[in-house]
């Protein structure tokens, strides 16, 4: 029997209006439905609000995971933001460190490692962001905001795109976010020193706070002192007639405009800062919740990092969804919020996975794993395929998710056909090309797709699905550790994680105290076997180690202790 998969479908293409811009690329496709795609509750921390409310944080491709949250939530989003890739050919790194060794500032132990890529061509820049601004509209309230942090790269395609997908007359605000700091050199242009971001309104009743920030200290001295302490001016002649008195402290502070000069950057010192690359302030996020939101509204963010928009709306009792493809960014926002709901004792969170793809911590180093697994020779030049393999072209498809035929879509339009027609025409009898994709999955109809798609031409396809063909393929090397329960207290004895061991080019011995190498301990001392629950949440400073030893309460059953090491890769133990 089939099974039966939820779609939900879109609004058509908005009809064309004559003298309305709208950007076409080559390859453009239209996306007018999505299916409904599972996820899995795998940790819960802290406790639901009043009503029963637990904000959720789902790691997962950010299309799949706005797919499965049109089942509950379409509709019902008070405020999206979103910091996504900017297009800036660049791969961006987090330094790792291991505490105890070195001073503080040394970084002969230490090593950067890739988060994720930024660079891309540009037909599929514009179709990832064309889809994903589609469902966020979905996901928005009637009158809903979203917010779309960019910057000169790709600001004057994301404005069209978003005119295309909101409407036009949705433009709310263009803000320029000038940040200050060290000032580089550059050779023939003016040093790039702000962001935009975009803010458009899916109604007209949206949500408006009016935000201050404190008088100049310039303004402030054009005040006189009355004989109470109140700073007065009694020059004021606001239509030409006679003047009248203001006091100060009448007003609330100056308005906030559409330029913000007045929020630095993360500084690399200060208390949020989590080590992520291209984090954002957290009063950068606060402003535009403040002013956009109240109390109890659902604010999203699919793009989430190092969960800042998470962080700021559990401080300011907004409710929150986030989601990132990268594991590594859901480690860090799950450490993040953990350590403060039990300072701030705020609303809890829960932690999915959307389509059960646990094998890798982030998509940059998996496509490299598979690579080195199956002795894939790269091609660097190339941006049509990844490497080369037994004479056959090879491209990785998506990892942590199903190959789909839109998947198919950039791969088929940048086949080099021109080449292809050379082929047919000398060797009518013989495949223009052999080409194996590589995936994690794959619909059923994937290769007669393909080969509908690329017509007249001959094309050998080969499909290796790794969870299928390649189950027993040794993909990294899993990390160890043993517990002991000793007159009452639960230790932790051993912790090696060989992936980072491996990285650091250390051995066992390399390191003193296995704690050296871990970020937190989360112990769930009633683990029902499916849904982790931590009770004892270990979270030191960067400066300060783990526990290692912990009491047991009298009530436990079967404990389960995650440890997370520096590279935010964990091991689950277990012990009854």
């Amino acid at each position: 029997m089939t099974e039966q998969v939820e779609l939900f479908e879109f609004e058509k293409k908005r009809p064309t209006i004559k003298g309305f811009p709208e950007l076409h690329w080559t390859g453009k496709r239209p996306f007018r439905s999505t299916q409904y795609y599972p996820a899995q509750l795998k940790e819960t921390y802290g406790e639901p609000d009043e009503s029963g409310w637990l904000n959720k944080i789902f790691w997962g491709d950010n299309l799949q995971v706005m797919s499965h949250l049109l089942k509950d939530f379409r509709g019902n989003v008070d405020l999206i933001y979103i910091d996504p890739p900017f297009d800036s050919k660049a791969d961006y790194k987090k330094k790792i460190k291991i505490k105890g060794l070195g001073d503080a500032t040394s970084d002969s132990l230490a090593f950067e490692e890739k988060q994720y890529s930024d660079i891309w061509t540009n037909d599929e820049y514009l179709q990832f962001m064309y889809e994903r601004l589609i469902l966020i509209r979905e996901l928005l309230s009637p009158n809903g905001l979203v917010f779309v942090h960019c910057d000169w790269h790709k600001n004057s395609y994301l404005r069209i795109i978003l005119d295309e997908v909101f409407g036009p007359g949705k433009m709310m605000n263009e803000i320029v976010w000038t940040y200050f700091g060290f000032k580089r050199k550059t050779a023939r242009k003016f040093p790039q020193k702000h962001d935009l971001i975009y803010g458009y309104a899916n109604g007209e009743d949206y949500t408006w706070n009016v935000q201050y920030v404190p008088h100049s200290a310039e303004y402030i001295s054009r005040f006189k002192t009355d004989e109470n302490g109140r700073k007065y001016r009694d020059d004021v002649n606001p239509t030409g007639g006679g003047t009248r008195i203001i006091y100060l402290d009448e007003f609330e502070g100056d308005i906030v405009d559409s330029v913000w000069s007045d929020i630095p950057p993360v500084n690399p010192v200060a208390k949020e800062r989590q080590n992520y690359p291209t984090q954002k302030p957290e009063a950068l996020i606060e402003r535009i919740i403040k002013a956009s939101t109240n109390e109890n509204d659902i604010v999203f963010d699919c793009f989430m990092g190092s969960g800042t928009t998470q962080a700021v709306a559990t401080k300011l009792n907004r409710r929150f969804i986030g989601a990132d493809i990268n594991l590594g960014a859901v480690q860090t926002t799950t450490k993040r919020l953990a350590k403060l709901i039990e300072e701030k004792n705020s609303t809890g969170f829960e932690v999915y996975n959307v389509n059960n793809y646990d094998f890798f911590r982030n998509e940059v180093e998996a496509k490299q794993l598979v690579m080195d697994a199956l002795s894939i020779q790269p091609m660097s030049a190339s941006n049509i395929y990844d490497g080369e393999l037994d004479g056959r072209m090879v491209k990785i498809m998506p990892i942590n998710r199903i190959t789909t035929r839109v998947d198919l879509g950039e791969l088929i339009h940048n086949l080099p056909y021109d080449i292809f027609e050379k082929r047919k025409v000398e060797n009518p009898n013989e495949p223009v090309e052999r080409i194996t994709i590589v995936c994690m999955g794959h619909e059923p109809d994937l290769k007669a797709a393909f080969s509908q798609e690329v017509g007249e031409f001959k094309i050998d396809l080969e499909i290796v699905d790794i969870l299928r063909d390649k189950a027993n393929l040794q993909l990294k090397r899993d990390s160890s550790g043993s517990l002991a329960i000793r007159d009452g207290k639960l230790y932790i004895e051993s912790f090696y994680p060989m992936n980072l061991l491996q990285k650091l080019s250390l051995q066992k011995e390399g390191v003193e105290d296995w704690k050296q190498l871990v970020e937190s301990v989360m112990i769930d001392f009633n683990y029902d076997g499916v849904v982790l629950a931590p009770s004892c949440i270990d979270i030191p400073t960067s400066n300060e180690l783990v526990k290692g030893v912990y009491d047991i309460p009298e009530d436990t059953g079967t404990i389960r202790v995650k440890v997370t090491d520096v590279l935010s890769e964990s091991l689950e133990l277990e012990v009854k």
